[in-house]
């Protein structure tokens, strides 16, 4: 269960901002428990949580933190001494400092059947691994499993320091293999340390990033595969039944005999049924839901984390909110996957319409400074009443994230340039 991301100098991402899934005061009953406790209390994460905030404001770039820093542990070891930019990272580019300085990513997890919390993070240059780190928190004290500076000179302990016998692998032998420009972490897994492996299969089964209409045809395919894989019987009539719930006029599905593509078949005006021809004859929309479903259904089998960009380009609000409640909804959700999207759409915060899928806890904005840089915040900052429409004081600028834009201003400025030419 993922409780923390902490990034810095990714793209408009310029300073230090940490994303906590971390229930607070304001929880409405959503938290699901981590099996963690502070200060005598229980802690508790939220499975969902939507980020707001203007067109460009850097919605997306904190979701392709969460990617490059997987791809870093996925990719580092056997790829990254391939690459000409020697570490493939993307730093805050408007001003000079930030072209030079490291990039950080960091997050909190919590693994295993008796639940121990994990801290793993790095920074990079554009040269090497700059530091490295992982500790873990049984009964809540913290071990440190290794600390790694590329600067830490050899009278202080060199490059790595191990503490404890918490990590209990080949150190040396892994230290001599992992290159300037490794994760050790990447290193470890790759040759089997059963206790970084864990950790790396993490990474590796989750942080699905879904960006609507880029990946459509990877994702469609996703789900076909769902529905034709021998262990994935029991996929078949959740499909379906989500199919026909999305009321798309969706009966059944089948194979084409001819050609083997899946086939969707339609209600007729007459009371029958005709199939459509999957590729050319469905709807964007009918496509857009459909392979929503392979992502989504996966990532509930798992209990896993499902990241996604811009949940309502090509979802109906509606259906937006039955996505978010499915994660919210143990019965729907009983692994306790978890979902993180951006989104522009307002009505995921209202209450008369779609009876405010989203709880005040679970609302966070980015909002663009002046200066380029990305801002994030939790709404829980403004302090909002439980009772609060937070839809209308979204959209009326009372908690950041919207557009600088007054009524009727580009308009105006759109009449201004066309007088400027006919005169």
């Amino acid at each position: 269960m993922l409780i923390r991301f902490r990034v810095a100098n990714h793209r408009s991402i310029r300073d230090e901002y940490e994303l906590s899934l971390i229930a607070t005061e304001f929880d409405e009953g959503t938290g699901r428990r981590t099996g963690l406790r502070h200060r005598g209390q229980d802690v508790s994460a939220q499975p969902v949580v939507g980020v707001f905030g203007a067109n460009a404001s850097g919605k997306s770039n904190l979701l392709s933190g969460f990617r490059l820093m997987r791809d870093a542990v996925r990719d580092s070891f056997a790829d990254w001494a391939k690459l000409p930019e020697v570490v493939p990272r993307q730093p805050f580019k408007l001003d000079s400092a930030s072209r030079e300085g490291t990039t950080l990513f960091e997050v909190d997890l919590v693994l295993g059947r008796d639940p121990i919390r994990y801290t793993y993070g790095f920074e990079l240059s554009d040269e090497r691994v700059e530091a490295e780190w992982l500790h873990a928190y049984p009964h809540g004290r913290r071990n440190v499993w290794f600390d790694r500076e590329a600067e830490r000179p050899e009278s202080e302990g060199g490059e790595f320091i191990f503490k404890g016998e918490g990590f209990k692998g080949e150190r040396e032998s892994l230290v001599k293999l992992t290159r300037p420009n490794a994760l050790f972490l990447s290193v470890g897994a790759t040759l089997n340390d059963p206790q970084l492996s864990a950790l790396y299969r993490w990474f590796i089964n989750n942080l699905w990033l879904v960006t609507p209409g880029r990946d459509l045809s990877d994702r469609v395919r996703w789900t076909k595969q769902l529905l034709t894989h021998q262990d994935n019987a029991g996929h078949y009539q959740r499909i379906v039944q989500m199919l026909q719930s999305a009321d798309l006029g969706v009966t059944r599905l089948d194979t084409d005999p001819d050609t083997g593509d899946i086939r969707l078949w339609h209600r007729t005006p007459d009371g029958g049924e005709l199939p459509l021809d999957f590729q050319t004859e469905e709807s964007l929309g009918t496509h857009a839901w459909f392979a929503f479903l392979g992502p989504m259904l996966t990532v509930l089998d798992q209990g896993s984390v499902l990241l996604v960009d811009e949940l309502d380009s090509s979802l109906h609000p509606a259906l937006a909110a039955e996505v978010v409640r499915v994660f919210q909804d143990p019965s729907s959700n009983p692994r306790g996957a978890q979902l993180i999207f951006t989104t522009h759409d307002a009505t995921l915060l209202g209450s008369e319409v779609l009876d405010r899928p989203l709880k005040r806890d679970q609302v966070w904005i980015t909002a663009k400074r002046r200066s380029g840089e990305t801002e994030l915040y939790p709404l829980t900052d403004a302090k909002p009443r439980k009772g609060e429409n937070l839809e209308r004081g979204y959209l009326r600028g009372r908690y950041g994230g919207v557009p600088r834009v007054t009524a009727g201003e580009i308009v105006r400025e759109l009449s201004r340039q066309e007088a400027k030419a006919t005169a």
